[in-house]
């Protein structure tokens, strides 16, 4: 196996196509990117604390789950179509139509009347987070050569860990204390200001991206040559599967749906045929949407399966920690808040330093292995320490889960991305992305079975079915130990001199 490290290539500057770009566009493009993905992040986060009262106002209880789900299946249903079409005619165009489209769904969904109308939104605004959500680290990957994409990667680990840091608490004190506006937004409905927030900046970095970000010339001849080579069957066949999958899992962990009902088996069973088709398709096509040739490649299927696992223990953290800690340990909704917040700054700092490391080093693969030991020690800290209530000491492993964890958001991209050709940057990254939202669906079902039993009555079993939520996410930690071993330091790829974003 190659192990040839980044430094083997460098590049004297940035370059998007022939054209050298400048520091001052880059930094403009940078803040742009990044301001494109904490709005992305910090969507469905700001939204979670002010549901109860949203659901309320617009009398919608029944419909609770949707608010999410709907943004969730439209998300994850174009990440790796919104990659692969990116590759065939540039980042440019579909970037800024992601963000126009999250825009607009985020104006609308704050002007609902009914629950009807805020889950449609939705849907709409995750559209525009699938498209927007691979892209902006493909554009990154366009913009800096192999030896200094962790670092800049890192940055997009350290603005996803912001806003699980800042996203709950802000939804919360808005829902409570935003603004009223005579006649609209009412004290029942301060949660509208939650979509509008995102209007003012979202605007600012589609005005720096317009401006800045260079645009890929083709012809018409072009244009109308990759549409015809696509394989528009297999799209159709991967956005039903997903959907199916979706839906099935989501009715039955946490919908009123047992395993075994009618509509479960039936979605779970279709999704599984449509992925059959999917694949079927996909290996006779000459354009793959989901090139199958990507997982013939060591690094990137194992990268692939790491995300999904990565995927599946952030979910999984989360979800009985906060019942355990305030529904065993009986902590108040603050001194939860205060213990969730050490992981998520944790998960911020750990993103940043795997981006150091990997830009100092120019390898990942020792970071990874370092990374997934620390999550695995602090997760096994909490399992077997968590029934003591000591909150230093879970405190000290929430620390080293978060600093672990983090640490994946950058090594997942960087080993992705220094994986594959240059052609194919769009549609690895919209893979990855779209893994790590599988794997966390997967999670929350996988949870979902795992702590049904939440609703025992007394606290020592409680605390017993969470505890068994907690060995899991463990076990799902030592097998991503396990598969670190088996993630080699790619040879670094050279971004394209002839290939604009």
């Amino acid at each position: 196996m190659d192990t040839a490290t980044f430094s083997s290539v460098s590049t004297p500057e940035h370059t998007l196509g022939a054209k050298p770009v400048s520091r001052p566009v880059l930094l403009s493009i940078m803040i742009a990117l990044l301001l494109t993905a904490f709005l992305e992040a910090l969507d469905n986060l700001i939204v979670t604390p002010a549901l109860p009262r949203m659901v309320s106002s617009l009398h919608g209880f029944d419909q609770y789950t949707w608010v999410v789900t709907a943004y969730l299946l439209a998300t994850t249903a174009v990440v790796p179509l919104a990659g692969k079409l990116s590759d065939q005619f540039g980042r440019k165009g579909f970037l800024l139509s992601g963000i126009v489209l999250f825009l607009l769904g985020s104006g609308l969904a704050g002007a609902s009347q009914t629950m009807s109308q805020l889950i449609l939104f939705r849907a709409m605004q995750g559209l525009g987070t699938g498209i927007g959500i691979g892209l902006v680290a493909a554009v990154i990957g366009d913009l800096f050569p192999p030896e200094q994409r962790a670092s800049k990667q890192g940055l997009i680990g350290i603005v996803f860990g912001i806003s699980q840091l800042c996203g709950p608490t802000l939804g919360g004190w808005i829902t409570d204390h935003g603004p009223l506006l005579s006649g609209f937004v009412t004290e029942a409905t301060r949660w509208r200001w939650l979509f509008y927030l995102n209007l003012p900046v979202g605007l600012l970095a589609l005005i720096l991206l317009g401006i800045f970000l260079p645009a890929r010339p083709t012809d018409q001849a072009t244009r109308r040559s990759a549409l015809e080579r696509i394989d528009w069957s297999g799209a159709i066949l991967l956005v039903a599967a997903t959907c199916s999958l979706l839906l099935g899992l989501s009715l039955g962990s946490g919908q009123g749906r047992a395993w075994s009902s009618w509509p479960v088996i039936v979605l779970l069973a279709a999704s599984a045929l449509f992925y059959a088709l999917f694949l079927g398709s996909e290996s006779k096509a000459t354009e793959p949407v989901l090139p199958l040739a990507l997982f013939r490649q060591p690094i990137f299927a194992v990268d692939a399966l790491q995300t999904l696992i990565q995927g599946m223990i952030l979910i999984g953290i989360f979800i009985p920690l906060s019942l355990f800690l305030q529904s065993v340990l009986a902590l108040s909704p603050t001194g939860t808040g205060g213990l969730l917040t050490t992981l998520s700054v944790s998960l911020t700092l750990g993103a940043a330093l795997a981006g150091i490391s990997i830009s100092l080093r120019k390898r990942y693969q020792l970071t990874a292995i370092v990374g997934a030991a620390i999550m695995t020690l602090g997760l096994l800290l909490l399992t077997l320490l968590a029934q003591q209530g000591n909150l230093l000491l879970l405190g000290l492993a929430l620390v080293l889960v978060g600093l672990g964890a983090g640490s994946f958001f950058t090594i997942q991209m960087v080993a992705a991305q220094n994986a594959i050709p240059q052609t194919q940057l769009g549609v690895g990254t919209g893979i990855i992305r779209y893994l790590a939202q599988l794997g966390m669906t997967l999670g929350a079902a996988l949870m979902g079975v795992v702590v049904n039993g939440a609703s025992a009555t007394t606290r020592p079993a409680l605390s017993g079915v969470l505890q068994h939520g907690f060995w899991v996410v463990l076990i799902l930690s030592v097998l991503l130990l396990l598969s670190t071993f088996l993630l080699r330091d790619a040879p670094a790829r050279l971004a394209s001199t002839s290939t604009p974003t």
